[in-house]
């Protein structure tokens, strides 16, 4: 060990001198792979901070109960059984940066330039600019996964002011949003910035279909039996069952912000839980409600994260160094075939894949972190206006507006249009481009579906509030994020984008140290086949692979005595084309041949080869 860890220092401190010169993504692939294993040496090193110390650090393992050993508690904890509250709902994000950085506002919303205005000068979509290389379902798929992973614990009402700028128009002034309650500091809390706290659990477990809570679980079980969620006619229940003012939203685990693309992905996947229960009940007739449950979310879970690695990441990272790189982290070096048909020849985590190596934090307890949160306001992604077409008939399409197909008005637009032909529109349709002046106008001026207590509308600037959170929760300004990932501040805003460097000059008074990280991370040139910048890659290529090895489900009990050898199969052996064709099958036409359901589908209206415009 001590001789692998030498020689990974000396691997990184090369290629940190030959970065200098050429960056990971320019390199020959083996050269390029090896540039990021030692990249993520470099920032597991220097970039895992721990907000909370665990008093729990005993060395001894702490009293669970014999269910914890096969099965995920509704709330996240006793994944690690020596320290149980890690990862729980409730407990706080780590960090990326350095603990003692100093935020650069204590009036994040006041400073200028506002929100407010960086909003309306800087990210405004004047025109849809797609993303043609991918289509709509991954827009979709990336907020069904982060309404697993994180939502901040806020006020109840908006008491904090954001500052109109010059030009700014908006229904009150100052513009009055939500903030991020502080968590209440741990005695021995290392951290000098502030510390938020996580409402739901920070691992990769399904919780935005399962919830994370037990009354949550409890719901969207109701009556069902052999394990099964609730489905009526192959659709999830009304959220009117239990809240009269959301009869157009589905009940499932988390539910916020809620439209057609999130219902379709959680149908699908609520299906799939019960499709996993059927096959267990034939192989296991015996089991209980409960064992059958918590096996089927087990393996639901991790099919739900493999697709993500092996799919969803690749069709956002379009370049051969970062594809074979996600499939190293699941199946190993050796590849697919020899994983599936040999299982795991190696506990390296290069050579046998990460499900099913040795846990491991890396010297920190695992929480997700404030700037992996940062990293992932991906909102141009959306469009605007969309397009539905049949899958049978070539005459009829229906053209809909977001506004008339989220909220309240999503299980209505859904039952009208059928969501077969849903799946194929939005596997025809493609998704925006991640880069300035690409943010959606509906958001801008969004409603939520809830009202205030004192019974008014809530109407936010989404894009302004993305600027504010960062600001608030004082993730490093765009230089200062580059520079902790050891990457080399921009000197100039031509530098950083030669088409908006004018816009960018004006607004941020000539100081490119001010630059806010959402523009910056827009506003940078990724690299070739990236849908995102190379600075944010730096925090997906650390934090990924983390949620993965700090996991015992994915890690040491990643195997047929937990999972079942059924479970273990049904993980290696799908992917999202097959769990869309069980489930509707009348999609192979549009799906065949693609190899990843989050490509452009095929057109079977068109004639073949047909490229439409």
């Amino acid at each position: 060990m001590r001789r692998s860890g030498r020689a990974l220092r000396v691997m990184a401190w090369c290629y940190r001198a030959l970065n200098r010169m050429v960056p990971w993504h320019r390199l020959p692939k083996l050269l390029g792979l090896l540039n990021l294993i030692a990249l993520q040496y470099d920032l597991r090193r220097w970039n895992l901070h721990d907000t909370t110390p665990f008093a729990e650090t005993t060395g001894k393992r702490c009293p669970f109960h014999a269910t914890d050993l096969s099965a995920r508690r509704a709330d996240g904890s006793h994944n690690d059984l020596q320290y149980p509250s890690m990862g729980q709902a409730g407990t706080p994000f780590g960090r990326n940066c350095p603990l003692n950085l100093i935020p650069v506002s204590q009036d994040p919303g006041i400073e200028n330039p506002s929100p407010k205005t960086v909003s309306r000068v800087l990210l405004t979509r004047i025109q849809f600019i797609p993303a043609t290389s991918v289509n709509l379902l991954l827009a979709a798929w990336i907020q069904f996964q982060l309404h697993d992973w994180f939502n901040h614990d806020r006020s109840d009402y908006p008491d904090t002011p954001i500052q109109l700028g010059p030009g700014d128009e908006w229904h009150e002034d100052p513009m009055m949003v939500r903030k991020t309650n502080e968590a209440p500091r741990a005695r021995g809390c290392p951290a000098s910035m502030p510390v938020f706290l996580n409402t739901e659990t920070h691992w990769w477990d399904g919780s935005q279909l399962y919830g994370s809570d037990v009354t949550r679980q409890q719901l969207v079980r109701g009556e069902a039996q052999h394990g099964k969620l609730i489905l009526i006619d192959g659709r999830l229940p009304s959220m009117a069952t239990i809240d009269a003012d959301q009869p157009g939203i589905d009940l499932t685990g988390f539910n916020d912000n809620y439209w057609i693309g999130l219902s379709m992905f959680h149908t699908l996947f609520a299906l799939e839980h019960n499709a996993i229960c059927e096959a267990l009940h034939v192989s296991y007739p015996s089991w209980t409600d409960e064992q059958l449950f918590q096996q089927a979310r087990l393996i639901n879970s991790a099919l739900m994260t493999k697709i993500h690695t092996v799919e969803w990441t690749p069709a956002l990272l379009q370049h051969p160094t970062a594809d074979r790189a996600m499939r190293i982290n699941w199946w190993g070096a050796f590849g697919e075939q020899i994983r599936k048909r040999f299982g795991r020849l190696s506990d390296n985590d290069v050579l046998g894949g990460l499900p099913g190596s040795p846990t491991d934090h890396h010297a920190v307890p695992y929480s997700l972190t404030e700037e992996f949160v940062a990293v992932y306001r991906l909102h141009p992604l959306i469009p605007d206006d969309y397009r539905f077409n049949s899958l049978t008939d070539p005459s009829v399409c229906h053209y809909k507006t977001f506004r008339e197909v989220e909220g309240n008005n999503t299980r209505p637009v859904m039952d009208k249009l059928g969501i077969e032909n849903m799946w194929f529109s939005f596997g025809l349709a493609h998704p925006g481009k991640l880069t300035l002046g690409n943010f959606p106008r509906f958001l801008q001026d969004f409603k939520r579906i809830k009202l205030l207590p004192d019974g008014k509308e809530e109407i936010l600037d989404v894009a302004a509030i993305d600027v504010f959170r960062d600001r608030e929760r004082a993730v490093p300004r765009y230089n200062n994020f580059r520079r902790m990932l050891r990457m080399r501040p921009v000197r100039s805003f031509e530098e950083l984008n030669r088409e908006w460097a004018k816009t960018l000059r004006d607004l941020y008074q000539d100081d490119v140290e001010r630059i806010d990280t959402l523009v910056g991370l827009l506003a940078e040139e990724p690299p070739d086949g990236f849908a995102i910048s190379d600075t944010a890659f730096r925090i997906f290529t650390l934090m990924a692979p983390r949620r993965l090895k700090s996991d015992r489900f994915f890690t040491a009990d990643f195997r047929p005595e937990v999972y079942t050898p059924m479970g273990i199969d049904w993980v290696q052996m799908n992917d999202l084309t097959s769990v869309l064709l069980r489930h509707y099958p009348t999609l192979a036409p549009a799906l065949q041949g693609l190899g990843n359901a989050f490509f452009p589908w095929h057109n079977i209206h068109e004639p073949a080869g047909h490229k439409p415009t």
